[in-house]
């Protein structure tokens, strides 16, 4: 796929995803959504399970930032494609203190903290991708324009929810587009090995979303031993670690 087919492609699933985003009914968010299955407190810590299993995404956020520090040729090409990743692991970093604090206390006020930095880490991945796949400067230019446009769907949220007519179709279309995209950049050309590693990365994405759909079943069959969402937690963990992993083993296809 030529470089213009794939500018092309890109711009029509945008057009797509905005033109669905206008055209769905407004919804706000559920307050359902903040029962979360496991509410025990151990240590002194509120909702236990659901906060202390954030702690990967810290740990895994750092391990990537120490990476990043010491790369080398095998893993970029061009150095500049160094910088969305960098907010891929600050974003991991900060998620594990905005999703502690949301669990904490959960509520639509503190779910703000939960959900900025994983925009900022799935508007990176974004920026990042069409950097390796379709053009570095591209990918380095959109980079704060996409980071800006995670942040800005998360505000919008709040403040209609502040304004009592709760509006989730902007922030919900930031979703649906990352991993759209995540998944289109399977398709065009690589200048890496380890392509299928996204594909990985995909997959723990949609155990994540499944494990956090049937939290109260899974907590209930387990014999409340652990809870989906807790167990989202480490799924989401996860893809990240195999983002750095993908980092670490992968090498160019055409000569440094």
């Amino acid at each position: 796929m030529s470089r213009n087919t794939a500018f092309a492609v890109l711009i029509g699933v945008t057009a797509v995803v905005i033109a669905a985003m206008f055209l769905s009914p407004r919804f706000p968010q559920p307050l359902a959504y903040h029962n979360f299955a496991d509410a025990r407190p151990w240590l002194g810590i509120p909702r236990f399970g659901d906060v202390v299993s954030n702690l990967p995404f810290a740990i895994v956020g750092l391990w990537g930032l120490i990476f990043l520090r010491r790369w080398t040729r095998q893993c970029f090409l061009d150095p500049r494609e160094r910088w969305p990743y960098y907010f891929v692991f600050i974003g991991l970093v900060l998620t594990a203190f905005g999703s502690s604090y949301y669990h904490l206390a959960p509520d639509n006020a503190r779910l703000v903290w939960d959900r900025l930095p994983m925009t900022i880490v799935f508007m990176s991945l974004v920026a990042a991708l069409i950097a390796e796949r379709i053009s570095v400067r591209a990918g380095v230019w959109l980079l704060p324009l996409l980071l800006a446009i995670g942040i800005a769907s998360v505000v919008q949220w709040h403040l209609s929810e502040v304004a009592g007519h709760g509006d989730l179709r902007f922030y919900a279309a930031v979703q649906v587009y990352a991993g759209l995209v995540l998944l289109l950049m399977l398709l065009f050309p690589a200048r890496y090995t380890r392509t299928s590693d996204l594909a990985v990365v995909v997959g723990f994405y949609v155990l994540a979303k499944l494990l956090e759909t049937f939290d109260r079943s899974i907590f209930d069959n387990l014999g409340h031993v652990v809870s989906g969402h807790t167990l989202k937690h480490l799924a989401g963990a996860a893809a990240g670690y195999w983002i750095l992993r993908m980092l670490q083993r992968r090498r160019p296809l055409t000569p440094a």
